[in-house]
C-alpha cells in the first residue's frame, strides 16, 4: 500500500475587515502606500481646506512608512490596517502576518510542544483552531514606553500556528496591536480585539 505524500501549505488567505487594506512588505509596498494615500485623500470630508491637502497627503505617507518599517522589523510578510474612518476617526490598530519561524537546524522540535510552551509562559493564553490546525492565542496589555516613542499603552494579541507537515517544523504568527488613547473607551478597545479574533476565523491554508 502506498501513502500519498503530505501536502504542505504554500500560503494562507485571510479576509480583512471592511474598511481595511493590505500592504505587502516584500514587494509592491510603495504602490500599496500610494494607493491607500490616494483613496484616503479622496475621502477627506467636504469642506477640508484644499491648501491643506498636500500636507495631509505627506503626513499620511510618513505615518504609513513608519508603520511599514515597524512591521518589517518584526519580519512581517503583510501588513493589514484600517483606511476608512469609524465614528469619525481612523482606528489606531493594525495587524501583521510574519514570515515563518523555523526550528533550529538539526533540532527535532515538535510543533505542538512549542504551542504548549507559549501557552504556559503567557499571562493570558488560549488554544484555538485555524482551518483545522491547533494554534495558540496570547493577549498582552503593554504599558507606554516613551523611550521608544510609544506614548500610550497598547494591547497586543498574537496567534501562533504551526504549518502542517512542514519539515523542519515552521510556525506562522499573526500579531494585532491597538493603542489605548486617553479618550478611548475600554469597551471600544475590547471590540477591536474581538474584531481581530473574528478575522482570524477566516484563516484558510492555500496549496499549490
Amino acid at each position: 500500500m502506498s501513502l500519498e505524500p503530505a501536502r504542505v501549505p504554500n500560503g494562507f488567505n485571510i479576509v480583512p475587515p471592511p474598511g481595511w487594506d493590505t500592504i505587502p512588505l516584500q514587494g509592491g509596498t510603495r504602490d500599496a502606500i500610494e494607493r491607500i494615500v490616494r483613496k484616503s485623500v479622496s475621502q477627506l470630508p467636504a469642506g477640508f481646506p484644499k491648501d491643506d491637502i498636500p500636507k495631509a497627503r505627506l503626513q499620511l505617507t510618513k505615518e504609513l512608512k513608519r508603520t511599514v518599517r515597524q512591521a518589517r522589523n518584526s519580519d512581517g510578510l503583510t501588513l493589514y490596517l484600517p483606511v476608512e474612518r469609524m465614528h469619525g476617526m481612523i482606528i489606531p490598530a493594525s495587524f501583521v502576518a510574519s514570515e515563518p519561524l523555523a526550528a533550529p537546524t538539526g533540532k527535532n522540535i515538535e510543533a505542538q510542544a512549542v504551542l504548549i510552551d507559549l501557552a504556559r509562559d503567557a499571562e493570558d493564553a488560549s488554544l484555538r483552531q485555524l482551518d483545522g490546525t491547533a494554534a495558540v492565542r496570547t493577549l498582552q496589555k503593554l504599558p507606554a514606553d516613551p523611550d521608544k516613542g510609544v506614548e500610550v499603552p497598547s494591547w497586543r494579541v498574537q496567534y501562533t500556528v504551526p504549518i502542517p507537515d512542514s519539515a523542519p517544523a515552521q510556525w506562522l504568527t499573526f500579531s494585532f496591536s491597538t493603542l489605548v488613547a486617553p479618550n478611548m473607551d475600554i469597551e471600544f478597545t475590547e471590540t477591536l480585539v474581538e474584531l481581530f479574533d473574528a478575522v482570524m476565523t477566516t484563516f484558510r491554508w492555500s496549496y499549490a
